[in-house]
């Protein structure tokens, strides 16, 4: 059953209280941060932790803060109520959440122009160690997060436990699944796209998008993405541990592709306009959440892809399948064109190189499509989607080839974006139920798009029934944490029976195993 905010340990509390909390925060911390705050004389409008606080991107030496100043954080002109000035914020990183024993400390300038969002770097942290920090602006102190820094590479690392999600559309259903998450003892959350949703409308449930119409500016996003950050179970898992994310198509309009816009509404669109909205769109994910510098955008440019490790136990390599990607087809048939492009040749070459090196037990892909092949139709006819993997499948080969060529240890890829959960075998031919298993993908379900969903319907069972190496489904809403040893990896689906009310439990409906040394799906317990 769903757990009381106040049964759990004080750090979810805090995290948990989100913006009502602010004021009761502040009031709870000791003498000493107050004594410190007090000689800042900076004037400001409001309480302006009203987004909360994040983390992301550890090393095993820091990790990126992150927090934005938005005392009205659903301004229409979307600064958040902030005047048009710098604003020093300092931070503090402490070994415990009561901040008596400080360990690191610093100032960042906060400045409208980054719609006066934080990201602190820091560095000269201990590897492989909870540590818990805050953000502090005049007399006001933010909620404490709590994060991790990652094992020192190549350190002998036993276990490793990570969430990822994907696909929260607000209008959709209630994050209660964040809730559940932020309980977890979790070293890492990985976010696989659609953090927010680009169009309009107003649902069915009472949480209608602001602005009311598509998002096509800068002021647009950010008040978009205000409104999601608002919802306190967001914050709280945030708050619990630090995050990595990348972007998917929602996060700037469905199903573009490249420097085009979707072709399905908006065939005509020239470019260099589209070439506009993705800059509008990038730089205010770069402001609302734990990045680092380098991934900074410039203009409709942005560093997505990027390559972390933990000890010897996992490397994750987190991709960019939207910004270097062909257009998609409309003609089925030529989803096998050798030339076409997902990754572009640059990441592509990145990828298999960093593959091809990889020392660790795990090799991980964070991707936002699903790779395994997904025949639509059931019975002798095919049918595919062309967003995904499968619209790019000479791509797809090239990819898997190389893993098998350079005899890639332990390859799994977590993937979001379908509303729905899968755990598959990779094949090297899919059109060969007894071809070799190079890995395993788990696909995730929405946080709350697609509204409730159910157990099975029938795209799941026609899946099934004409995908062999696709092992289970499930189509409800939730999240998946991955626990990693050093001889074998299990993935928890955990899921939510509704979102369109609050208070929904959370039960793992399966565990899917996969065994060190042996690819693919060893079992599923349910």
């Amino acid at each position: 059953m769903s757990q009381s905010p106040l049964t759990l340990p004080r750090r979810h509390f805090l995290a948990l209280g989100g913006v009502a909390a602010g004021a009761a925060v502040l009031a709870a911390e000791p003498a000493s941060a107050t004594s410190a705050v007090g000689k800042d004389r900076t004037t400001l409008p409001g309480h302006v932790f009203t987004l909360g606080v994040a983390s992301g991107d550890p090393t095993s030496d820091g990790v990126v803060l992150w927090t934005r100043l938005a005392p009205d954080p659903l301004a229409p002109d979307g600064l958040g109520g902030m005047p048009d000035r710098t604003v020093n914020v300092r931070w503090e990183v402490a070994e415990d959440d009561r901040f008596r024993r400080v360990v690191r400390r610093g100032v960042e300038r906060a400045s409208a122009r980054w719609a006066h969002s934080v990201h602190a770097e820091v560095h000269g942290l201990r590897p492989d160690h909870v540590y818990f920090y805050r953000f502090l602006v005049a007399d006001q102190v933010s909620p404490v997060g709590r994060t991790r820094t990652a094992p020192r590479a190549g350190a002998d690392l036993r276990s490793l436990s990570f969430a990822f999600a994907s696909c929260q559309a607000y209008t959709d259903g209630h994050f209660t699944a964040y809730e559940h998450m932020a309980r977890e003892d979790l070293d890492l959350v990985v976010h696989l796209g659609d953090y927010i949703y680009e169009g309009g409308g107003a649902g069915s449930i009472g949480r209608a998008h602001l602005p009311a119409t598509e998002t096509f500016s800068l002021t647009d996003y950010r008040i978009r993405y205000a409104q999601y950050k608002l919802d306190p179970a967001l914050q709280a898992a945030h708050a619990a541990a630090p995050w990595v994310v990348a972007p998917d198509d929602h996060d700037v309009e469905n199903n573009w592709a490249g420097d085009h816009s979707q072709p399905d509404t908006e065939p005509d669109q020239d470019p260099a306009v589209f070439r506009l909205r993705r800059a509008a769109a990038y730089q205010a994910y770069y402001e609302n959440l734990p990045l680092r510098a380098s991934s900074m955008p410039h203009g409709p440019e942005m560093q997505v892809y990027r390559r972390l490790k933990f000890g010897d136990l996992l490397q994750l390599d987190v991709l960019d399948t939207r910004r270097f990607r062909d257009q998609q087809l409309t003609d089925p048939s030529l989803r096998w064109a050798p030339d076409r492009q997902m990754l572009g040749a640059k990441q592509e070459a990145w990828l298999l190189a960093g593959l091809g090196a990889s020392t660790a037990r795990w090799n991980v892909l964070a991707n936002q499509i699903f790779a395994m092949e997904a025949d639509h139709t059931a019975g002798p006819d095919e049918s595919f989607g062309m967003d995904t993997w499968d619209g790019y499948a000479a791509a797809r080969q090239r990819l898997f080839d190389g893993v098998a060529q350079r005899r890639v240890d332990n390859f799994l890829i977590v993937t979001g974006d379908a509303h729905r959960s899968v755990a598959a075998d990779l094949k090297l031919n899919f059109a060969d139920p007894n071809s070799r298993t190079i890995g395993t993908e788990f696909l995730g379900t929405s946080i709350s798009s697609g509204g409730n969903g159910t157990d099975m319907d029938t795209l799941g069972t026609t899946w099934l029934a004409e995908n062999p190496h696709m092992r289970f489904h499930n189509s409800q809403r939730g999240y998946q944490v991955c626990h990693l040893g050093r001889h074998e990896m299990r993935t928890d689906y955990r899921v939510v029976p509704f979102v369109n009310a609050p208070g929904a439990p959370v039960t793992t409906r399966a565990s899917v195993h996969v065994q060190s040394g042996r690819p693919g799906v060893a079992h599923v317990s349910a």
